[in-house]
């Protein structure tokens, strides 16, 4: 059984990360893998782990966590065997809560895979740019197709300071399908690799 957490990547009180994820679990949860049992989704929502700005004392290489945060973070991390981030675009980045939680870990995310669904006045490309740099780093396979959604036309806002509805355009499903499809394939073959290196220490 391959695990995927799904990450909300934005920590706002007031969140379209958040509503986005949603709709990204519901259709997770009709992907053929899971209606096969082959594959869970869950969510997890970065601000429920409160994890402060990196106060450990070593570089998460050397997995010397000495916070009960880390613990319970890596834990989690620890737990999945690929990862959807869903994230917003600021200020032409990551959200820096999401830079955050990436770098308390290391071995946690080794050998694992990633898909990203972004949004933004933009799309929230130039996030998951940066995201794909920060990820391969600590050793994190993504892959090639991701959803963009545009704030314009993905989500129906009526209040600019609530985060409205997702209603992705109909070509966005098919999309966030074929990104989930790459995900569960590299999410299976990358846990292989890693059961083959712990048998062979």
């Amino acid at each position: 059984m391959i695990r995927i957490g799904i990450v909300v990547g934005s920590t706002r009180s007031v969140r379209r990360t958040e509503v986005a994820a949603r709709w990204v679990a519901e259709v997770a949860n009709r992907h053929p893998a899971v209606v096969a049992g082959h594959a869970t989704f869950e969510v997890v929502d970065l601000a429920e782990h409160g994890l402060p700005l990196l106060d450990e004392d070593l570089p998460a290489l050397f997995g010397a966590y000495r916070n009960t945060h880390t613990k319970r973070w890596a834990a989690v991390v620890g737990s999945f065997d690929g990862f959807v981030f869903v994230t917003p675009e600021y200020n032409h980045s990551m959200p820096a809560a999401l830079k955050n939680a990436i770098d308390y870990l290391f071995a946690e995310w080794n050998d694992k895979a990633a898909g990203f669904v972004s949004h933004g006045v933009h799309g929230g490309v130039r996030a998951v740019e940066h995201l794909r740099l920060a990820l391969a780093e600590v050793k994190v396979a993504t892959v090639r197709s991701q959803v963009a959604l545009s704030a314009f036309t993905d989500f129906v806002i009526t209040d600019p300071v609530q985060p409205g509805e997702c209603l992705p355009g109909e070509h966005q499903e098919s999309t966030l399908n074929e990104m989930l499809d790459e995900l569960v394939a590299w999410s299976r073959a990358l846990k292989a690799v890693r059961e083959s290196s712990l048998q062979s220490v």
